[in-house]
């Protein structure tokens, strides 16, 4: 393994953490004998060409300094090669991280760890989504999550977060089944009405809300969670229980596990990692071991 290290920045990330987060990092791996370079593109379509181009040439891995934006940039960049991926986590979700079981918010213990594990070459092989040409580590949305996020993303104002609450509330209002049709390992279609499906090859999404509570990034299959058609107060009484996975209990939920989903329904947006697919259908995919990732 060659000595150079490739740091992927987002400074913007966790309102600026991403900045500082890299200091610490690059710190822990000089410490480590390895020469650091750092990779900070004007935009995400000019960072990811740069990421690309140093796993190209050769750099020793990846280490992505930021939110699950940054990771799942990325992993665009290093899934299907051999470069190894490290994820300094500071964002405000850090999905990916916690499914990794990486530091979150700690980029001295993130940084530390990451150099140990370059220097005792301890890289383990994990699954990854694809839909098309496009790698997700944690959680594809469909249904009423991703229509929050298209409202979320369509308001100017307030700034944040708070912003998605607010998205969450007016959904609320709005809230009504979806007709799905869900296709599992190629057989037969199913017809159902739902709230929402999500597709996890990670556990959680939007921060720590553990809606395929049971995914495993490395059984080659995904939990696919279908909440079912539901009122707003029940979805309501549910939705607390995502955060501890109990959600899953519930008799409007089913969990089903597959390599291969297809999703269709009528005015519905694909999520990925928090990012914008775009309209269903799609179709996702378990690719086995699609990155190696550094940690424990």
């Amino acid at each position: 393994m060659t000595s150079e290290i490739t740091l992927f920045v987002n400074p913007a990330a966790g309102r600026g953490r991403g900045a500082h987060a890299a200091q610490p990092a690059a710190a822990a791996l000089r410490s480590a004998g390895f020469s650091v370079r750092t990779v900070v593109g004007e935009d995400a379509g000019d960072a990811l060409r740069r990421a690309r181009a140093a796993v190209d040439g050769g750099t020793g891995a990846l280490i992505a300094v930021g939110g699950d934006g940054m990771a799942s940039l990325a992993l665009q960049a290093v899934a299907g090669t051999r470069t190894p991926l490290g994820v300094i986590a500071v964002g405000t979700g850090n999905d990916f991280a916690r499914a990794l079981g990486l530091p979150v918010r700690d980029p001295a213990a993130a940084g530390a760890l990451v150099a140990d594990a370059l220097k005792g070459a301890r890289t383990r092989d994990v699954d990854l989504g694809r839909v098309g040409g496009t790698w997700f580590g944690s959680v594809l949305a469909s249904g009423f999550d991703s229509r929050v996020n298209d409202r979320g993303n369509r308001m100017r104002w307030p700034a944040g977060r708070f912003k998605y609450d607010l998205a969450m509330v007016a959904e609320l209002a709005a809230l009504k089944p979806i007709p799905y049709r869900l296709t599992l390992d190629d057989g037969a279609v199913r017809e159902i009405e739902a709230t929402l499906v999500a597709v996890g090859n990670g556990s959680s999404y939007g921060g720590g809300m553990r809606i395929c509570a049971g995914a495993d990034l490395s059984d080659g299959l995904f939990d696919v969670t279908v909440v079912g058609a539901c009122g707003r107060a029940t979805l309501l009484r549910v939705f607390p229980r995502v955060y501890r996975g109990t959600h899953l209990d519930h008799p409007r939920v089913s969990v089903y596990r597959a390599a291969k989903v297809s999703i269709a329904a009528p005015g519905v947006t694909g999520y990925a990692d928090g990012e914008r697919l775009g309209p269903l259908p799609l179709t996702a995919e378990c690719v086995r071991g699609a990155v190696r990732v550094l940690g424990p």
